[in-house]
C-alpha cells in the first residue's frame, strides 16, 4: 500500500463542478465548428469549390460516419489519459482542421478530407466532456450538466450563422475559419486541469467492454437520430414544397431549435429528480416525438407547427439525457460506455440525411416524414429494451 502511494502522481485539487460544466460546454462547441461553419458557409463555400447542396450533404455524411468510427477508439483514450488531455487534444486538432481548410481547401475533395479529420475531433472532445461531468459534477446535478452540453451544440450553428454577414461577406469565408480557429484554440483555457485517476487507469486496463444493453440502446439512437436529423437537414425545404414561404419556413427552423434548447435543458432537469428509468423516459419522448414527425406530412399550417414543436421538443431533445443515463449506470467508465450509443448518434447523423433525402426525391416528402416517424417507433422498441436489459445488468 505505501509503496503505491508513493508512486502515485500526485492528486490535484478537486474541480469546481461549474468549471467542469463550462469547460465541457466549451470543449463541445469548439469541436463541433468545422462542420457547422461548412454548413452555414455553404453558399460562399460551394461557390468557390463547385459543390451543391448534394455535395454538402454528402461532406456532412462523411463527418458523422468518420465519427462513427472514432467514437469507441475516443473513448478508451478518454479512460486511459482522462478528460482533460483528450479534450485538449480534440480542441487542438478541430483548430488545426480549420486553419488547414481556411488555406489547402482548394477543391471540393481537397475540403471532405479536412472536414472528415475535424470529425475524431468531434468524437475526442464529446467524450471527453462526458467523462469530465461524470468526474466533477455531483450526481445530484448531472442531468441538467448534460442537458446544458447538449443544447450548446446548437450554440455552433449560431456562431456560423453569425460569421457569414460579419466574415464571410466582408473579408471572405477563409477569413471565417482562422477566426474559428482562434476562437478555438482560446476555448484551450477553458478545460479544467485533470488526469487519469484510478478508476479511469483500472478501466483501460481491463479493458472495458460493451454491454449488449449498450449496443441496443446505440441502435436505437442510430434510428432516432437518423430520423430527427431529418427535421434540421428537411423543413424548411419539405415546408417550401408545401407552399410555404422561404421567410415564414425558416422561422420554423428557428422556431424548432429554440424550442429543441430549451427541451433539452428542460429534460436534464427533470432527470436529477428522478432516480432510475430515464431510458424508458427517452422511449416515451420519442414515441411523441413520432407523432410530431407523422404530423408534418400532413396538409395545413396548424400540423407543421405542431410538428415542428413536437419532432424538436420531444424527438430530438433526449441526447443529454441518454448520456446521463448511461453515464449513472456505467460510473466506472463513463467515457467508454457513452462511446457505445455516442456512435449511434453519429451513425444516424451519417445515415438519415442520406437514406431520407433519397426517399423524399423517389416518393415526395409526406412519405420521407411517415418513414422518419416509424423509424422513431423502432428506436423507442429498442429503448425500452435496452432499458430493462441495463436494469437486469447496470454494470455489464
Amino acid at each position: 500500500m505505501t509503496d503505491t502511494a508513493l508512486t502515485s502522481p500526485p492528486r490535484q485539487p478537486p474541480v469546481p463542478p461549474v468549471r467542469a460544466g463550462v469547460g465541457a460546454i466549451v470543449t463541445t462547441i469548439a469541436s463541433v465548428l468545422p462542420v457547422f461553419l461548412v454548413g452555414g458557409l455553404a453558399v460562399q463555400m460551394g461557390q468557390d469549390l463547385d459543390f451543391s447542396p448534394a455535395g454538402l450533404g454528402l461532406a456532412v455524411s462523411v463527418y458523422f460516419g468518420v465519427s462513427a468510427l472514432a467514437s469507441v477508439p475516443s473513448g478508451r483514450l478518454v479512460e486511459r489519459y482522462g478528460p482533460a488531455v483528450v479534450a485538449r487534444a480534440g480542441i487542438l486538432l478541430a483548430a488545426g482542421c480549420l486553419l488547414a481548410i481556411a488555406a489547402f481547401a482548394r477543391s471540393y475533395p481537397v475540403l471532405v478530407v479536412l472536414l472528415g479529420l475535424s470529425a475524431a475531433a468531434n468524437a475526442l472532445g464529446q467524450l471527453a466532456s462526458n467523462a469530465a461531468l461524470a468526474r466533477h459534477v455531483p450526481a445530484r446535478r448531472q442531468g441538467l450538466s448534460f442537458g446544458v452540453k447538449q443544447a450548446a451544440i446548437p450554440v455552433s450553428t449560431l456562431l456560423a450563422g453569425a460569421a457569414v454577414p460579419a466574415i464571410a461577406l466582408t473579408v471572405g469565408w477563409r477569413w471565417a475559419f482562422v477566426a474559428a480557429a482562434v476562437a478555438a484554440l482560446a476555448a484551450l483555457a477553458a478545460v479544467p486541469p485533470g488526469q487519469a485517476g484510478p478508476a479511469g487507469r483500472a478501466a483501460a486496463a481491463r479493458g472495458e467492454r460493451a454491454t449488449a444493453a449498450l449496443v441496443v440502446i446505440g441502435v436505437a439512437a442510430t434510428l432516432a437520430a437518423a430520423a430527427a436529423n431529418a427535421l434540421g437537414t428537411f423543413v424548411v425545404d419539405s415546408s417550401v414544397a408545401r407552399g410555404l414561404a422561404p421567410g415564414p419556413a425558416g422561422l420554423f427552423l428557428t422556431l424548432g431549435s429554440a424550442v429543441c434548447v430549451t427541451a433539452r435543458i428542460g429534460a436534464g432537469w427533470l432527470a436529477d429528480r428522478r432516480a432510475d428509468g430515464h431510458v424508458a423516459v427517452i422511449a416515451a419522448m420519442l414515441v411523441v416525438g413520432a407523432a410530431g414527425l407523422a404530423l408534418l406530412a400532413v396538409a395545413g399550417t396548424a400540423p407543421l407547427v405542431v410538428g415542428v414543436v413536437l419532432g424538436f421538443g420531444l424527438g430530438w431533445a433526449w441526447p443529454g439525457l441518454m448520456n446521463f443515463a448511461v453515464v449513472r449506470l456505467h460510473p466506472q467508465a463513463p467515457a467508454a460506455a457513452t462511446s457505445i450509443t455516442q456512435t449511434g448518434v453519429y451513425a444516424g447523423g451519417c445515415l438519415g440525411p442520406l437514406g431520407l433525402g433519397t426517399t423524399a426525391a423517389a416518393v415526395g416528402y409526406p412519405t420521407m416524414w411517415l418513414t422518419a416517424a416509424l423509424a422513431m417507433l423502432a428506436a423507442a422498441a429498442l429503448m425500452l429494451t435496452g432499458s430493462r436489459m441495463l436494469t437486469r445488468a447496470p454494470a455489464g
